[in-house]
């Protein structure tokens, strides 16, 4: 049978948005984001990461410094009993300036890749599936993969996926 999941966008969804965040060091969770990945682990649901990472083409960061900060978020949402089982990131961008990343590709949000590539890899039911995201193109890309798109108004994250999925449910 096949799984569900919530998708989390990143920036401005499970943390404030700093703009080319890549150290833990200048995170900030969202009120009540430890709290709705817990809930949607004790659920029956995975929870996986979609995030835009443009400054990895734009050379502010590499590859690497976005892995450590995915594994900080996990090491810290362990403190908490709760975890992301999947991280998927798009390093590419039109006007990037390193030349393996500077590109239009099938993942940067509002395209479907990565949701498509984590459908595929954990074996993902879209249509029990919901994004949680603060932009449009969050919500572009879930309808773009079969996803149920909710857009993220800001306030206590937990409140917002439970209504998301009580709202899926009736």
């Amino acid at each position: 049978m096949p799984n569900k999941a919530i998708f989390f966008d990143r920036d401005g969804t499970l943390n404030v948005d700093v703009h080319y965040l890549h150290d833990p060091e200048q995170f900030v969770w969202v009120d009540g984001a430890i709290d709705a990945i817990r809930w949607a682990n004790t659920h029956g649901y995975l929870v996986i990461v979609v995030t835009n990472q443009s400054g990895i083409a734009r050379g502010y960061y590499d590859e690497a410094a976005v892995q450590r900060l995915h594994d900080w978020m996990n090491a810290e949402l362990a403190k908490h009993g709760a975890h992301i089982d999947a991280f998927y990131y798009c390093p590419h961008h039109t006007e990037g300036i390193v030349p393996a990343y500077t590109k239009a590709c099938a993942c940067r949000k509002p395209a479907p890749g990565m949701l498509l590539r984590a459908i595929a890899e954990y074996d993902i039911d879209p249509a029990a599936s919901l994004l949680i995201g603060d932009g449009e193109h969050d919500v572009a890309a879930a309808a773009n993969a079969g996803v149920k798109g909710v857009l993220y108004p800001g306030g206590n994250l937990c409140d917002c996926v439970r209504d998301a999925v009580k709202t899926e449910q009736q």
